[in-house]
């Protein structure tokens, strides 16, 4: 099958949906403005996610979004600074200002689409404070601030009639010059998008998407690593994809470890988030025996950046010989605590863990990619009709480190930027009728369904083993060989099987992998949140 819309978003968190929202609004009131025109009963706009809408990593932000908004003490300039710190100076200034000074304008967008941010009594923000922010301004929903998110954008946009969403759709690649056969290189000039092969669920093959725009906001790749705090379905796809079509990526090195998962005696997945927020109410890290330890690494303590925060909770684990660390949180009013942490006070009381009186015990695990996709200040890739928004760009903005509750608020003002750049040009392009339909021959055996299963352990294993928090160069060149073996090894069923999710999955997986291991191994120096035992790291960080 083959259909045509205006634009393809695949991917549906808070960047596709705010930047459908955005477009959809745009596209129809230039429809309704036009002379004899009125606005189109069909659809445009065709949102593909690969589960259902509401199981985005969006979903998973427990935390809050980041933006001034208490200006009787806090500034641009404050917000500004504390990101180009907790980025390491690696940070894109103009990405910088571009997000903090818009913020606020994306929040009332938020709160019109019927996000609510829990506020004071006098109806304010109730803001919270988390590591890395010299003052408070993280707004939130109790702990669960990206699921309400998502759930106010989610009612916007099946209220849309612009916006077909496509659950349990699956794009396995983007399409470009290449598969008309023309010779595509990393020097080729004006690589184009011409929309994606995607895989449907009703029919098992894999249709043809052509789009005047597409936009990737796949989101994240924790998946590729053991223990994370990201869902399973966080593999990479939107990066993978975008390289293996020759666009550029960018500072894929830069892994973020979440300090503090929940940790558990048995692995599940996601493993559940500690929100930093909990520190930023006054959450104190510890030792099992009680023995606080973060004044060794930081003045900050327990609210410095997480880089910093989760290379000292691993040495304290190797240190010691633990598999966890303590977050205590007793000293506070039972009450309070309860009121500002209902899930995660509900989640820990299942495991026999009254946070109100016990410790939490918590470990680092792998959370956000500050690199990806590398975009300009529109959310424009190195493909001419490609964006891409959200987790899976590298806008500038995170550098080195992203800093607490940054992700969210980039998602929207970079969907605002690409949603405005996107409606000046989509009428300026129009559809490739030449693109050849996939080849959907081939079977797939249960023998071979149970090595793709077996490698994508491997992957987790590999990666959390060798291209960690902390790592050398021997550790990632051992990583770099059992991911090519891996990646000759998933090619060869590749090209002989009909394509599936889970196949798809793993070849993007290996992909990351394998971007992360090579961004780690040119970068000769220990720098934000990549740290390496081969090379010497800056001065405040000498003890970790």
């Amino acid at each position: 099958m083959v259909y045509k819309y205006d634009i393809l978003i695949i991917g549906a968190g808070v960047a596709g949906m705010s930047y459908a929202l955005k477009v959809a609004r745009t596209l129809r009131a230039q429809q309704s403005e036009a002379s004899n025109s009125h606005p189109s009963d069909h659809p445009r706009i065709c949102l593909i996610c690969k589960t259902t809408l509401d199981e985005a990593n969006t979903s998973f932000a427990q935390g809050g979004v980041a933006s001034v908004t208490n200006l009787a003490v806090d500034d641009f300039d404050k917000h500004i600074e504390d990101t180009m710190i907790a980025g390491d100076y690696i940070s894109d200034r103009q990405a910088v200002e571009q997000v903090v000074r818009n913020a606020p304008k994306q929040i009332k967008e938020l709160v019109d689409w019927g996000v609510q941010f829990d506020r004071n009594a006098d109806g304010t923000f109730d803001l919270h404070r988390e590591g890395g922010h010299s003052e408070f301004r993280i707004l939130h929903h109790a702990d669960d601030t990206g699921a309400e998110i998502q759930r106010g954008l989610m009612a916007a946009v099946r209220a849309c009639p612009d916006i077909e969403v496509k659950e349990h759709h699956f794009a396995v690649e983007i399409i470009t010059q290449h598969h008309m056969g023309v010779r595509v290189t990393r020097r080729s000039p004006h690589i184009k998008c011409y929309g994606a092969y995607v895989l449907s669920p009703d029919t098992e093959k894999v249709d043809t998407y052509l789009a005047k725009v597409t936009v990737m906001c796949t989101g994240g790749c924790g998946a590729v690593y053991q223990t994370t705090s990201n869902p399973v379905i966080a593999t990479g796809d939107g990066i993978a994809m975008v390289y293996r079509a020759k666009g550029t990526v960018q500072d894929m090195e830069f892994v973020q470890f979440h300090p503090t998962v929940l940790h558990s005696p048995t692995e599940t997945h996601p493993a559940y988030l500690i929100t930093e927020a909990m520190r930023g109410y006054g959450g104190i890290l510890k030792l099992p025996n009680g023995e606080e330890f973060m004044q060794k690494y930081d003045k900050r303590l327990s609210l410095a950046p997480r880089d910093i925060v989760a290379r000292a909770i691993d040495k304290e684990m190797k240190t010691h010989g633990l598999d966890h660390v303590c977050l205590d949180v007793t000293h506070k009013d039972p009450a309070e605590t309860r009121h500002h942490f209902p899930n995660i006070y509900q989640k820990c009381l299942s495991m026999g863990i009254d946070i109100t009186t016990d410790y939490i015990p918590v470990r680092p695990a792998a959370h956000y990619m500050c690199g990806g996709i590398k975009v300009d200040l529109n959310g424009c890739t190195s493909i001419d009709r490609l964006y891409a928004l959200g987790e899976c760009s590298c806008t500038g903005l995170h550098g080195g480190n992203r800093l607490a509750s940054n992700s969210l608020i980039e998602a929207v003002v970079y969907a605002d930027a690409a949603a405005r750049h996107s409606v000046e040009h989509v009428e300026l392009y129009d559809w490739n009728e030449q693109i050849p339909e996939w080849n959907d021959e081939g079977t797939m055996s249960n023998e071979e369904k149970v090595l793709i299963t077996q490698s994508v352990r491997e992957v987790g294993q590999i990666m959390s083993n060798y291209v960690g928090i902390v790592r050398s160069d021997l550790r990632l060149h051992r990583a770099w060989d059992r991911l090519d073996m891996l990646y000759e090894e998933t090619e060869r069923l590749f090209k002989r099987v009909k394509a599936s999710q889970d196949i798809c999955e793993l070849r993007n997986m290996i992909n990351v992998g394998y971007l992360i291991t090579r961004f780690a191994l040119e970068r000769k120096e220990s720098r934000g949140l990549h740290f390496t035992i081969d090379y010497p790291p800056h001065a405040y960080d000498q003890k970790v």
